[in-house]
């Protein structure tokens, strides 16, 4: 489109004194002009990148209103900016280094596929983030250090803020990763990953664990995201962490990873702005087609979706259930086998964006975003399915009683609307549908096809569709 249209989230959060770093999402024709009125003080906005950043004391709610201008026209769009105690108040959008490179990733794969958010127009539907996982740890000095696949960590999260990035790390309270790196720093360090060292070695704890240390160290360096690795029914290893990371001066994102126990719900989702709800997912509908080894780990979409439903509770601004990152474009990853399209259908692909969306659960992108097709990006760039994962209410989809192989999920949004998805989970197609009396609603509803962006008239009292085997049909419902 040639006009302005404004892709940024109703509100964002930070802590009084963080340093706030906020890029405006805007799609249109560039040269663009970007403004933004009534921002809090000690906050400044770059008017040709629309990056807002700056520190601020002031603790309150300020309602601010975004505009961009190009040659075509003009937009604008109320942002509420909340400094108060909580941040990360819509789920974090970005890209994680693992599903495409896995421990081969390197400073440069990092440094293209954050130049390529821009290069295909992730950023300007709200993919901000960065995310390096498992292969970048060295240890140096008794302290947490890159190995010599990555340079100076400082210089890279300053390049990435300067475009309105934000940058992603990892590390775990082991004593060497899930792919045989360093761990948190210990004076138990292990040695530097070789490609013969077998996965899982070296998985205990040092007799010392240096949180402290490690979390100053990555605030110092400029990173605001910190996946902390295989904490499973360690809630105390995760409150040391969490309490390290609000004292290191910056906002920065806690994933716990892997699989936290939901009979320890509400400690975890407490400490970490995120909580990892299953285990790993590959790119299958469920885990039966699957070979037995990763049938013993490995889950498919399906398979998580059962999983994740049971937290539904627990998901809230500040704190999002995660569900693991998209297995959609090209994958690599764990096997360090070429990068291969995904093995999930084209209907496969539209239920496994769908239910994130519709969940309100990060949405990190686990394919090279510089290597995406033209399919996989319209998948993560329909703004109107994104807006419901961005709403600001936070709330995850409800599931109603399955009808056979026909099953219903359903969203409250912030304006008072309702998304409902009608899924497929069998081998044929079938017809899916919803009463209104099962949404608690009354009267006509106009009904929108969010995939399609097409308005499909108004039903009275019910809406039916036929939705392909593992399919999905994604609508908004609105009074008429």
């Amino acid at each position: 489109m040639s006009e302005p249209r404004l892709n940024t989230a109703a509100v964002y959060g930070a802590r009084p004194g963080s340093p706030l770093l906020f890029h405006i999402a805007a799609v249109g024709e560039r040269p663009m002009t970007f403004g933004a009125d009534g921002l809090p003080p000690g906050l400044a906005l770059d008017a040709a990148s629309g990056v807002i950043s700056g520190t601020t004391g002031a603790v309150g709610t300020y309602h601010v209103v975004l505009h961009a201008e190009n040659a075509h026209g003009r937009a604008e769009k109320p942002l509420r900016i909340v400094i108060g105690i909580d941040f990360a108040l819509t789920p974090p959008m970005g890209f994680n280094t693992w599903g495409g490179w896995g421990p081969a990733v390197t400073e440069a794969n990092v440094r293209e596929g954050a130049q390529a958010l821009f290069d295909t127009g992730l950023a300007e539907h709200g993919y901000c983030y960065v995310n390096i996982d498992d292969g970048w740890q060295g240890h140096r000095d008794g302290a947490l250090q890159p190995n010599d696949k990555f340079g100076d960590p400082a210089r890279l999260c300053a390049d990435l803020h300067r475009l309105g990035l934000k940058v992603g790390t990892y590390s775990t309270p082991w004593v060497s990763s899930y792919a045989g790196f360093c761990g948190g720093s210990s004076d138990e360090p292990s040695g530097a990953w070789q490609p013969s060292t077998p996965v899982h070695a070296g998985w205990r704890c040092g007799r010392h664990l240096f949180d402290q240390t490690d979390a100053q160290q990555v605030a110092a360096w400029g990173f605001d995201y910190f996946k902390y690795d295989w904490l499973i029914d360690s809630v105390d290893l995760a409150r040391s962490m969490g309490n390290a990371l609000r004292d290191s001066g910056r906002d920065i994102v806690l994933e716990l990873s892997n699989s936290a126990p939901l009979a320890e719900a509400t400690a975890y989702t407490e400490i970490a702005s995120m909580c990892r709800t299953t285990g790993d997912i590959v790119d299958v509908w469920d885990r039966s087609q699957l070979d037995d080894d990763k049938r013993r780990w490995a889950l498919g979409v399906r398979d998580i979706w059962l999983g994740h439903r049971a937290w539904q509770a627990y998901n809230r601004p500040g704190h999002w259930n995660m569900p693991c990152p998209l297995r959609v474009g090209l994958l690599g990853g764990w096997d360090l086998q070429p990068l291969r399209p995904t093995r999930l259908t084209a209907d496969e692909q539209y239920s496994h964006v769908s239910l994130w969306c519709l969940w309100s659960a990060p949405l990190i992108i686990g394919c090279p975003p510089e290597r995406l097709d033209a399919f996989t990006l319209g998948l993560l760039t329909n703004d109107e399915v994104l807006a419901l994962d961005q709403d600001e209410l936070g709330h995850q989809a409800y599931d109603l009683e399955p009808r056979g192989s026909g099953e219903v999920l359903v969203k409250e949004l912030a304006d008072g609307t309702r998304a409902v998805g009608l899924f497929n989970v069998g081998d044929s197609t079938v017809r899916v549908g919803v009463a209104w009396s099962e949404l608690g609603l009354t009267g006509p509803q106009q009904v929108r096809d969010l995939w399609r962006q097409a308005d499909l008239g108004e039903r009275h009292d019910d809406f039916a569709a036929d939705v392909p085997p593992h399919g999905v049909v994604l609508v908004k419902l609105t009074p008429a």
